[in-house]
């Protein structure tokens, strides 16, 4: 017996289909599909929220040395003029060197966010900045549902589909 749906598909098309839909799901808070794929999606999806719940405080704070462009009041790069070796001019980008306090993952974090990036796909907004989605999974869909066991996701049937008559659900966040 088969321990998933095959979706009248080959296994690589099958696992993309659902990286997609898993994706799709977490950025944009809801999808329509056919009821067998949602439920594929949905119990990937619940596993992946339980895991960024678990892990969500697991993670320490260490000061790194950054090196970054000095910028202006206006937020323009500070140049400097500077001469080469061979006697010719230029203008050379003024750097300077900050400490910022950042988030450094503990092993098992890590190991959380290395299985969050199998099972899902890069992601970019309409504006076409990338979205760090295990970051939202460990930052605000944690914190959402941090006082929830289970049942992350909900499944409301819409009817049939017009052509082929498939059943069409909406997969939805709680």
């Amino acid at each position: 017996m088969a321990r998933n749906r095959k979706l009248g598909k080959k296994t690589d098309i099958r696992l993309a289909m659902l990286k997609c839909q898993a994706s799709d799901l977490l950025m944009h808070g809801r999808i329509e599909t056919t009821e067998a794929r949602a439920k594929e999606v949905k119990s990937i999806v619940d596993s992946l929220i339980a895991l960024g719940i678990k892990e969500k405080d697991n993670y320490e704070t260490v000061k790194v040395k950054v090196s970054r462009a000095k910028l202006d009041s206006k937020g323009n790069k500070v140049t400097e003029l500077v001469k080469s070796k061979n006697g010719k001019e230029y203008l050379r980008v003024v750097r300077e060197t900050v400490e910022e306090d950042r988030k450094k993952d503990m092993p098992s974090r890590l190991n959380a966010r290395r299985k969050m990036m199998r099972k899902l796909n890069k992601v970019s907004d309409s504006e076409g900045n990338k979205v760090d989605l295990p970051g939202k999974l460990f930052g605000e869909l944690a914190e959402k549902y941090a006082g929830r066991v289970g049942g992350y996701t909900r499944i409301i049937k819409e009817g049939p589909r017009r052509g082929d008559a498939a059943e069409v659900v909406i997969l939805e966040l709680v």
